[in-house]
């Protein structure tokens, strides 16, 4: 399956967090990672607060962070990837804290921010080649074989002499993609990483994602494309006006949905009238008018047929519905649904 060159996006900074003294951490080789939250806070000038005591536990393997846009997604991977620091709250990795061991963690970890910027006068090989030196690859020889193997599963080989500032939109995400992967990092955190590529490319990068999460890595993954997160991630954390408000698995939140999805034939007239009254997740034109999804907590009398719904559904469904009754606790332990 190729890549493909995408629409792409913004060109887009380096591994931000990399210098030249980082080497990688031995002190976490072998084990399992684990990722410890407790109740962190971020408040931005004139008291915007991003992030409210957010307490989360992130084991190995791949994690999803869903959210509104404004919810504090990006923020708390920013205070993760050591960019931002925190108002308040301590986060530990493996055993070491965020703000004592900073060095530490930033050689363990590979970052792609939203905006990812390249330099425009190096070589796609050159940039790579440049990042994975600052991630610890120091023999020559073994960094040209690792920039060598990651450009080509990201299918930008042939390109690789290409100058950053030619590539297309679609081969500059990759190339972000490329350099937060490059050097084996522990932790992987990636913010939007598929915007601007298309539908072959995402699914590519999806199972690069997981093939690598194989191992004893956490890939924390924040999206707006929820099928995403459906297709990868085993864990996952709903945040909402900085804080979290679901905490556990894409299946648990769908259970909460069975039931409350279905499909209506409507004219369009009764189209319009549908949407005011429900959120409609799929429309499609049909002979007789429109073929609509939607959730819904009750279901007035429209001829319907009850449909399995996908992590879009429960998510808007919780959205909705029980995002307005209750929150959900997690900060004890477990999952333990506390009225508002």
């Amino acid at each position: 399956m190729g890549w493909g060159e995408g629409s792409g996006t913004k060109a887009p900074a380096t591994r931000a967090f990399a210098h030249p003294d980082h080497v990688g951490c031995s002190a976490v080789s072998g084990e399992a990672m684990e990722i410890r939250i407790r109740h962190l806070t971020k408040v931005f000038e004139k008291g915007k607060r991003a992030l409210n005591d957010v307490t989360l536990d992130i084991g190995s393997g791949m994690f999803g962070l869903l959210g509104p846009n404004g919810a504090g997604k990006t923020t708390l991977m920013r205070i993760l990837a050591t960019l931002m620091e925190p108002t308040s709250g301590e986060v530990w990795f493996n055993g070491l804290h965020l703000k004592k061991n900073r060095r530490e963690i930033r050689a363990m970890t590979g970052y792609l921010p939203q905006e990812f910027h390249a330099f425009p006068n190096l070589r796609a090989w050159e940039f790579l080649d440049y990042v994975a030196s600052l991630s610890g690859l120091k023999d020559p020889r073994k960094r040209k074989e690792a920039v060598d193997e990651m450009l080509e599963k990201v299918g930008l080989y042939e390109a690789r002499d290409r100058f950053c500032n030619r590539l297309s939109g679609g081969m500059k995400r990759r190339l972000g993609i490329a350099q937060a992967l490059i050097g084996n990092p522990k932790v992987i955190i990636v913010d939007e990483p598929t915007t601007g590529l298309d539908p072959e490319e995402r699914i590519r990068f999806r199972n690069l994602l997981s093939e690598i999460a194989r191992g004893d890595v956490i890939i924390i993954l924040s999206t707006h494309i929820v099928g995403d997160i459906s297709s990868t991630c085993g864990d996952m954390a709903l945040l909402h006006r900085g804080e979290v408000v679901f905490k556990g698995s894409p299946e648990e939140l769908i259970q909460m949905a069975r039931g409350h999805a279905w499909r209506l034939e409507v004219s369009d007239d009764e189209l319009e009238a549908i949407k005011l009254k429900y959120p409609v997740i799929v429309t499609i034109p049909s002979a007789g008018g429109w073929e609509v999804e939607i959730v819904a907590e009750e279901l007035d009398s429209y001829a319907a047929e009850p449909v399995e719904p996908n992590l879009e559904h429960a998510y808007v469904y919780f959205m909705e519905y029980r995002l307005r009754e209750s929150v959900v606790d997690f900060r004890e332990g477990g999952i333990e649904e506390v009225a508002v």
